[in-house]
């Protein structure tokens, strides 16, 4: 027997965060299109599925929500700011003969991306969590190797001449990890100055 009142799954109360800045809908579709071919070229990789593009500015990890959503709180009142944003070349994290990552640079707003990127450390640093230990490296992630190790990359096409955009949004993301992928959804949406 219930008391009335709703109780609150604990679960919810936790989750794997992260902030992004969102690729914009003509974008996204354009890159859907390049991925969907790279991934037919090079099936070593799991290939990012469109709807999940986006560019990475802090990885959280596994917290409470109360500890996150300060953070958040604090971007609002002190908003980073816009930045132009234009896709460039393509490359590759790993050591020695395998990728482990398959990503796209930015051919211009990395200054932007890194002042963002700087800001919400800054605040991640004030809600007590640990600091970033590797430096900023704007970029969007496409795949990432099946292979722990990482993996021979083919040649692939170039990617697709993109439309630079205004980068004017950060997201607090929530990812749920499933077998078939991550998927991610939106927490909170935060308007950059």
């Amino acid at each position: 027997m219930g008391t009335g009142a709703l109780e609150e799954d604990p679960r919810s109360l936790r989750l794997r965060a992260f902030f992004g800045l969102p690729v914009p809908e003509p974008q996204r579709e354009e890159l859907g299109s390049f991925v969907t071919t790279c991934a037919s070229l090079a099936p070593a990789f799991r290939w990012t599925p469109a709807e999940n593009l986006h560019l990475t500015i802090r990885f959280v990890g596994g917290v409470e929500r109360s500890v996150v959503e300060p953070v958040a709180d604090a971007l609002v009142d002190r908003p980073p700011a816009a930045f132009d944003l234009e896709l460039g070349s393509l490359g590759t994290f790993g050591r020695g003969p395998g990728a482990r990552v398959v990503w796209l640079g930015l051919q211009s707003g990395a200054d932007g991306a890194a002042a963002v990127a700087a800001r919400v450390e800054e605040e991640c640093l004030r809600a007590g969590l640990v600091g970033e230990h590797r430096p900023f490296r704007a970029h969007l992630t496409l795949a990432r190797a099946r292979a722990r190790y990482g993996a021979s990359l083919p040649d692939l096409p170039a990617p697709p001449s993109l439309e630079q955009w205004r980068a004017d949004e950060l997201i607090l993301y929530a990812s749920r990890l499933t077998r078939s992928g991550a998927t991610y959804e939106v927490v909170r949406t935060l308007r950059l100055a």
